[in-house]
């Protein structure tokens, strides 16, 4: 089995780590460079900051801060929120991201896909995608949530994989802080579509859930929040766990 990935997630809303539940109820999970801190000195493979309210807000992602995170790892990071063209990804590889997260602004123009691949390559490019069943199928949702749109999932993940994203990073809103698991049926059926990794995201609760996303859900990482924000799984005790059910992470558990 390969290498699989622990990614925590920064979702920030004014300056702050946020959480709440299938996208709504948020409140307070601390400062996002301490934050950011503990998770790389724990181990973590990667870690996501996402400006979640970017572009509901009609702004561009906060740069200032980003660079402030970014002086605190040693771990690749990922950046999203508010990226519309190639002067936001120009400015957020310039304050230390190494990957930038695309979601609402791709959906309104797919081209976006194609042309941040041709100028920084696939590996560079992740695709976010929000998505909820509704009427007997899984839908594309940007707006931070708050919009259906009228893309179905399995077609958008396999136009963005065309189009050149690197990566799949696949949140079910239904599943979402919600910590009664990962949506591994779903996960696997993505997976089995693309030749891309897929990161799943949205229902970790406990160690077993991470287990089974990489099992059943055959994942290659498992994003989190708020079981790591609030110190119900710490990222140490859960690489010993997966390393005993036979999976390994990344990033070797050091002492």
């Amino acid at each position: 089995m390969l290498a699989k990935r622990i990614i925590p997630c920064l979702d920030i809303k004014d300056g702050q780590t946020v959480k709440g539940v299938n996208f709504e109820n948020l409140r307070s999970a601390g400062n996002p460079v301490e934050l950011a801190c503990r998770y790389a000195e724990q181990g973590a493979d990667e870690l996501v900051f996402l400006d979640i309210t970017a572009t509901v807000e009609n702004r561009k992602t906060l740069v200032g801060l980003v660079r402030e995170v970014a002086k605190v790892l040693d771990i690749p990071f990922t950046v999203g929120g508010g990226i519309s063209q190639i002067a936001d990804v120009e400015a957020l590889l310039e304050a230390g991201a190494d990957k930038i997260s695309i979601n609402s602004s791709a959906v309104k123009n797919p081209n976006l896909i194609n042309d941040l691949a041709k100028r920084f390559g696939n590996q560079c490019v992740v695709l976010a995608i929000d998505t909820n069943f509704f009427e007997n199928a899984w839908w594309v949702y940007v707006q931070g949530g708050r919009h259906r749109t009228e893309r179905l999932l399995f077609d958008w993940v396999k136009e963005g994989e065309a189009r050149g994203a690197g990566e799949i990073l696949l949140t079910s809103m239904r599943h979402d802080g919600t910590k009664g698991g990962f949506a591994c049926m779903l996960t696997a059926q993505v997976g089995e579509l693309v030749h891309l990794p897929v990161i799943a995201s949205g229902g970790a609760g406990k160690v077993q859930d991470f287990i089974d996303v990489f099992g059943a859900g055959k994942a290659d990482a498992a994003l989190a929040a708020s079981v790591f924000h609030f110190g119900e799984i710490t990222i140490p005790a859960l690489k010993n766990e997966l390393k005993r059910a036979g999976i390994g992470c990344r990033h070797t558990i050091l002492g």
